[in-house]
């Protein structure tokens, strides 16, 4: 019953957010729809959305300009992300549902960063746009205008980490890298300045966390991570999108998890900083 609970409070399926809609108790859609290597989100959107969603675009609202050691998607100022999520229509008391068309794994940077802003109400739409598809339930085209919101928003209601904290972590705790393996491992580094990953980190694709793009059934993400329960965990990615996709599959079984915002790509740009490939 808690797991059952647990993920209740991190996604929504498509079948209950169509219901929630019907009966006019519509949380706000947030459309968050990016992927490496594909800078099309906005025209996807204008192409086919859920009816009322907002776009939301990743590289511009939910990060600060790149750079050096600041990594790929350093976390925004939270002037500028209240500022955003205000012209989306946040408020603080209307529930919020995040998705895009990826499994989540974008949609997950905007569920942890306004949940760190101090958001209460954020959920992921389990299985994405294509579990709504799928469904035969309605798209929108075109762009939404919202009214705006007037949420408050402070920095710090989940835990980060530093560069330093993450180095530390393997000693004490557990650190996770949720990239693909063969980037864990230095065979392939298509971004980012060195191939490997940090030492002592463990590797754990955010993409297992998932079949048919949907989250794993709530047992067996408690097998995967079952190990993991009293530890201090942490979790890094590329530049610390996907890793929030992570974190988001250990609350679902009641494990809370910190975010090394900077990443890999943060962590490979800084020449002291030593690589482990295996």
């Amino acid at each position: 019953m808690t797991r059952d609970l647990n993920r209740q409070a991190v996604l929504v399926d498509p079948v209950e957010l169509h219901d929630l809609v019907q009966n006019g108790q519509d949380p706000l859609l947030l459309d968050v729809r990016w992927a490496l290597g594909d800078p099309n989100g906005r025209d996807h959107y204008l192409a086919g959305h859920i009816p009322g969603a907002v776009y939301v675009d990743l590289d511009t609202e939910l990060a600060a300009p790149p750079g050096g050691t600041a990594g790929r998607h350093p976390l925004p100022d939270t002037a500028d992300l209240q500022t955003a999520a205000r012209r989306w229509g946040v408020t603080a008391q209307r529930p919020i549902v995040v998705y895009d068309d990826n499994g989540g794994t974008a949609a997950a940077r905007a569920w942890w960063l306004l949940r760190w802003a101090g958001h209460p109400d954020v959920r992921i739409l389990d299985g994405a746009l294509g579990a709504w598809r799928a469904n035969g339930f309605p798209l929108s085209t075109g762009d939404e205008v919202p009214e705006p919101g007037d949420v408050v928003l402070t920095a710090g209601h989940l835990p980060t980490l530093t560069a330093d904290d993450a180095a530390a972590l393997p000693d004490k705790g557990v650190l996770l890298d949720a990239r693909a393996a063969e980037r864990y491992r230095g065979e392939v580094e298509p971004v980012d300045p060195r191939a490997g990953h940090i030492p002592g980190a463990r590797s754990a694709p955010t993409t297992g966390n998932l079949r048919d793009g949907a989250f794993l059934p709530t047992a067996e993400l408690g097998e995967k991570f079952g190990d993991l329960q009293g530890s201090d965990v942490g979790v890094y990615c590329g530049s610390g999108v996907t890793a929030a996709h992570e974190i988001a599959a250990l609350a679902v079984v009641g494990i809370d998890a910190a975010l090394y915002p900077g990443s890999w790509s943060a962590w490979s740009s800084d020449p002291d900083r030593p690589v482990a490939v295996d």
